[in-house]
């Protein structure tokens, strides 16, 4: 008995010991590939490191669980995969510094994590790809995911579902007015998708968001005009699985017409980021501190 009890607890300090080097890796100064953290204020997140000439960062980036992998997608044009790259850096521990960027795949982007933290899902023209970690990094993009209708911003949650914005069963894919945003159900044999309706569907484009991986919230681009310029606002889940109107995440945010996609809240809570321009020429990926913010806001839904 006390074998097995000395062996637990063995475990348990290991455990113990692991989740806490996570921690400490995101609260040290070389998380967010050692950037200046920002505070209520957006700043451009590394503006000078993840791009060559005549690439923008472009759409929702990733951190691996432990913050010390970081993946984004550049491209030289909006609407177009044709020159798009699937970039990534990652922290040598022995080094102690931030290596890359590296090139991770052609013609892919929008890297989600499984919620296991082994997968990375990528999207492309035909699907969702799936690359999985292995000893000399990850493999090359695998057919995971196919339906005959899009499915756009694919983010999968931890009771299964995974929440995208398409054309469902409902519209054509080629009229950006039918796009919504939908959930589909856990079992992967199952291939309906459910429209979530109002209050998150509004009329026009509804595809970019970001669901909590718990679907407490979802952060979506709304008052879409119709050339795709937005604003970021957030909807949280009721206890009768309905959803709060949505509401402005405010002026330091959506300061102005821009494109505003992507968004994307790292794996600790703290900050929301997300795309940001006017055009080609602006476009950047912006940071800002969001676990206050976001208390603020579930107070004024009143939750």
């Amino acid at each position: 008995m006390r074998i097995i009890f000395s062996i637990f607890s063995c475990l348990m300090l290991l455990a113990c010991s692991s989740h806490k080097a996570q921690s400490d890796f995101w609260d040290g100064p070389n998380a967010y590939l050692g950037q200046s953290q920002p505070s209520d204020t957006p700043l451009c997140f590394a503006p000078h490191l993840l791009t060559d000439s005549g690439y923008f960062v472009l759409a929702r980036v990733a951190f691996s669980p432990d913050g010390k992998e970081f993946f984004y997608g550049s491209n030289n044009e909006w609407y177009s995969n044709q020159h798009q790259r699937l970039n990534y850096f990652r922290f040598d521990s022995i080094a102690g510094k931030w290596e890359g960027p590296f090139l991770l795949a052609n013609q892919y982007g929008t890297p989600t994590f499984s919620m296991d933290g082994k997968t990375l899902l990528v999207t492309d023209n035909t699907g969702i790809q799936q690359m999985q970690k292995n000893a000399s990094g990850w493999s090359s993009p695998q057919p995971w995911l196919k339906r005959s209708y899009v499915l756009y911003n694919y983010m999968p949650t931890l009771s299964g579902r995974a929440y995208v914005g398409s054309n469902g069963t409902w519209g054509s894919s080629n009229d950006s007015n039918a796009w919504k945003f939908a959930v589909l159900p856990a079992d992967p044999r199952d291939t309906s998708i459910h429209n979530l309706g109002e209050p998150l569907n509004s009329p026009g484009f509804n595809g970019d968001l970001y669901i909590a991986p718990d679907e407490s919230y979802m952060i979506i681009s709304a008052k879409e005009t119709k050339d795709f310029e937005s604003e970021l606002w957030i909807s949280f889940a009721r206890a009768d699985k309905t959803w709060t109107t949505p509401q402005s995440l405010g002026p330091a945010i959506n300061n102005g017409l821009a494109h505003r996609f992507g968004q994307y809240v790292t794996p600790d809570g703290k900050f929301l980021f997300y795309t940001k321009g006017t055009s080609e020429k602006d476009c950047a990926v912006y940071w800002v501190r969001f676990d206050h913010l976001l208390t603020e806001l579930k107070a004024k839904a009143g939750l």
